[in-house]
């Protein structure tokens, strides 16, 4: 009888590369979006969603997003460079999803689906009104890996709603923000669960923490 936990392997030398790619998404997850507007050399304002984002450093504090493929946002940011990113609330899930749409080169993404944009306050770059969220950046530089570029940004400022700030942070239950999974699966903001990281100290003054999760 087959175990229940058998694995299935998943080589990404004997895959195609798109089947690959289907299933790296599907286990690199949730992930959060980066909702980028970048401006172009003439003057058109791109907004794209992209999923492969994080942190990339605290000091200086910079952020990373990947571009698959050389898209406009990507050359947008190289030919101006700076950016921001908006948080994607779950009020605004279709529209965010519209923003991948492909459309031509040099057509407004956020005209197209009504998005509205605003002035950011540092960078020349607006951000998305409707979000609670902006991070403002300059662009600090860029990594080629394959097919893919990975764009490094140093934060200048984040603006965030004061209605959703409390104890001087965000809440995450005001943004609301959503996440990308496998396919075209989504998420929104499921159970919150909080819980102190363990010190060593602790640790060793209390033996049954270990013991309780080895289950002894």
């Amino acid at each position: 009888m087959t175990s229940p936990n058998a694995r299935v392997h998943f080589d990404p030398a004997a895959m195609d590369g798109g089947a690959f790619y289907r299933v790296l998404n599907s286990i690199v997850v949730p992930r959060p979006i980066a909702w980028v507007a970048s401006r172009s050399a003439e003057g058109v304002v791109n907004l794209a969603p992209h999923s492969f984002y994080t942190v990339a450093c605290v000091s200086p504090p910079v952020v990373q997003f990947t571009s698959v493929g050389r898209k406009d946002t990507l050359d947008n940011v190289e030919a101006t460079g700076e950016f921001t990113v908006s948080m994607t609330p779950e009020w605004l899930f279709e529209q965010v999803n519209a923003t991948g749409t492909d459309f031509p080169h040099g057509v407004s993404e956020a005209e197209q689906v009504g998005v509205a944009l605003e002035p950011s306050e540092r960078v020349g770059v607006p951000r998305v009104a409707e979000s609670p969220v902006a991070v403002e950046c300059r662009l600090h530089s860029t990594v080629r890996l394959g097919d893919s570029t990975v764009v490094f940004g140093r934060v200048e400022l984040i603006t965030v709603w004061e209605s959703a700030v409390e104890d001087g942070r965000p809440r995450i239950e005001r943004l609301r923000p959503l996440a990308r999974l496998g396919g075209n699966e989504w998420t929104a903001l499921g159970e919150v669960r909080e819980i102190k990281r363990i010190s060593y100290r602790r640790w060793a003054e209390d033996p049954t923490i270990g013991e309780n999760l080895r289950g002894q």
